[in-house]
C-alpha cells in the first residue's frame, strides 16, 4: 500500500490584537477542516484564543498546533505581560509612544519566528500585514510568505494608488477634495479625511511602517484577503490584473462559525446573561434592534459616551451597545428596566453573535469586517467615519 502525502503544514502568526487574532482563529480553522495542518504562532497572552477554537473542532478530528513565542513587553519599556493592543488601550490613555513601542517590540519576534521556521519547516507562512519583516524571515528558509490583510480589495487598490500617486500633496487645502488615481470608480476625498501619518511632512514612523509593508507585500509569495469576490469584483480584478498582486479571497472567514456558540467563543468572555440578551432580542421583531459597536481598540471619553447614550436613548429606538467593560459614566439599564428607559439595553461584551439575532442597522466603527460581516448578513450598516475609504466602499 502506497503511504499517504504527508499533510500541507501552514503557519498562522496574527498581529496581537483581537481584530487580527479572530479573522486569523477562523481562518484557520477552515484550513484545518480541509486537512490542512495549522501552526499558530502566538502569546502566552493570546493563546486562549487557539486553545478556545480547538475545543469547538475536536469533534472534527484535527486540532490547531499551538506555539508560544515571548513578547518583549519590558525589553522595549512597556510594562510586564502588556503583549496584546487591548492592554494598551484599556489602560486609560493610550499613548502614540506606548504604541510605538509596541510596534518596536513586534520587530523583536523575527528572531523567535525563524528559530521555529528553521525547526518545523512548514510548507508556507501567513503573516499579518504588520510584521513586513516576515517576508524576509521566510526567505531565508525557501519559505513562501502569504500576507493576510483583514480589509478588502478595494482599501488595498486605494491605499496602493494614494501611496504611488500621492494625490493628498497636490491640492491648497485640507478641504479641497481631490481624485484618487487609477481606480475603478470616481474616488474623492479631502486632506482633512486623511490619517495623520499620511498629512504629516516627512518621514513618520507609522508612514515608514507602512512603506515597510507596501515593499514586503510586493516580495512576498501573495495575499490573502478576508474577503469574497462578488462583494468587490472590480476591485478584485483591479488588484490582480491592473496592479499585478497575487491574491486568493478567503472571507467571509466568519461564517465557519455555524453556531451561535462558535460565534460567541471567538472573543472575550461577555460579562452579562448571554441568555437573558437573546431572550431580550427574541422578543423584539425582526428588523427592529440596532447594534452598535465602535471597536474594542476605540477609546471613548466618559464625556463622550454619555452624548452618545443620551442620543441613543432620544432615538427611541431598541438597541444593544458593546461597551468596553472598563468605561465609566454610562447609564445602566437591566431588561427589567428596558421598557421606562426608552427600550435601551446596554450591553458590555466585546465580542459576540447578538449582531445577527438584532438582523438589523449596524453602526461601527468603519473597519473593513463591520462591512464584510453586514453584507453576508444581509443587514444594513452605518459607519462611524473615522475610516473614510470604507465609509465611501460601503456608499458605492
Amino acid at each position: 500500500m502506497e503511504s499517504e502525502s504527508p499533510k500541507l503544514h501552514m503557519f498562522f502568526f496574527p498581529f496581537m490584537a483581537h481584530g487580527h487574532i479572530i479573522p486569523f482563529v477562523d481562518m484557520a480553522k477552515l484550513f484545518a477542516a480541509r486537512g490542512v495542518k495549522i501552526t499558530a504562532i502566538t502569546t502566552q497572552a493570546d493563546a486562549p484564543l487557539f486553545s478556545k477554537a480547538n475545543q469547538r473542532i475536536k469533534n472534527l478530528g484535527t486540532q490547531i498546533d499551538i506555539k508560544i513565542i515571548k513578547f518583549p513587553s519590558v525589553e522595549v519599556g512597556l510594562p510586564e505581560g502588556c503583549e496584546n493592543v487591548d492592554a494598551i488601550t484599556n489602560s486609560g490613555q493610550p499613548s502614540s509612544e506606548s504604541i510605538m513601542k509596541f510596534f518596536e517590540a513586534t520587530v523583536m519576534l523575527q528572531e523567535p519566528l525563524e528559530e521555529l521556521l528553521g525547526k518545523y519547516k512548514p510548507d508556507c507562512l501567513v503573516a499579518d500585514m504588520f510584521f513586513p519583516w516576515a517576508t524576509d524571515a521566510a526567505a531565508k528558509f525557501g519559505i513562501p510568505r502569504l500576507v493576510f490583510h483583514g480589509t478588502g480589495f478595494f482599501a488595498l487598490c486605494t491605499i496602493s494608488s494614494m501611496m504611488l500617486y500621492e494625490p493628498h500633496k497636490k491640492v491648497s487645502s485640507d478641504s479641497e477634495q481631490f481624485l484618487v488615481p487609477n481606480l475603478p470608480d470616481e474616488i474623492k476625498f479631502s486632506r482633512k479625511q486623511l490619517p495623520l501619518s499620511m498629512k504629516q511632512d516627512g518621514e513618520t514612523f507609522l508612514s515608514k511602517l507602512f512603506k515597510e509593508m507596501g515593499a514586503s507585500e510586493l516580495k512576498s509569495y501573495g495575499v490573502i484577503v478576508n474577503s469574497f469576490y462578488e462583494l468587490e469584483p472590480a476591485y478584485a480584478d483591479h488588484y490582480r490584473k491592473v496592479l499585478g498582486r497575487r491574491a486568493w479571497h478567503v472571507g467571509p472567514v466568519s461564517l465557519c462559525n455555524r453556531s451561535l456558540e462558535d460565534l460567541a467563543s471567538r472573543g472575550k468572555q461577555a460579562s452579562i446573561d448571554e441568555q437573558e440578551c437573546l431572550k431580550w432580542l427574541n422578543s423584539k421583531e425582526p428588523n427592529s434592534v440596532v447594534y452598535v459597536c465602535f471597536g474594542s481598540v476605540a477609546n471613548f471619553s466618559s464625556a463622550q459616551l454619555m452624548e452618545i447614550a443620551m442620543g441613543l436613548e432620544a432615538s427611541g429606538q431598541s438597541f444593544i451597545w458593546v461597551v468596553r467593560k472598563d468605561k465609566k459614566g454610562i447609564p445602566e439599564r437591566s431588561v427589567a428596566d428596558n421598557s421606562r428607559h426608552g427600550d435601551a439595553y446596554n450591553q458590555r461584551v466585546d465580542h459576540n453573535p447578538y449582531e445577527e439575532r438584532a438582523n438589523s442597522p449596524h453602526v461601527e466603527h468603519s473597519c473593513f469586517s463591520s462591512s464584510n460581516h453586514t453584507k453576508a448578513c444581509s443587514t444594513e450598516l452605518r459607519e462611524w467615519d473615522d475610516m473614510p475609504h470604507i465609509e465611501i466602499f460601503v456608499a458605492i
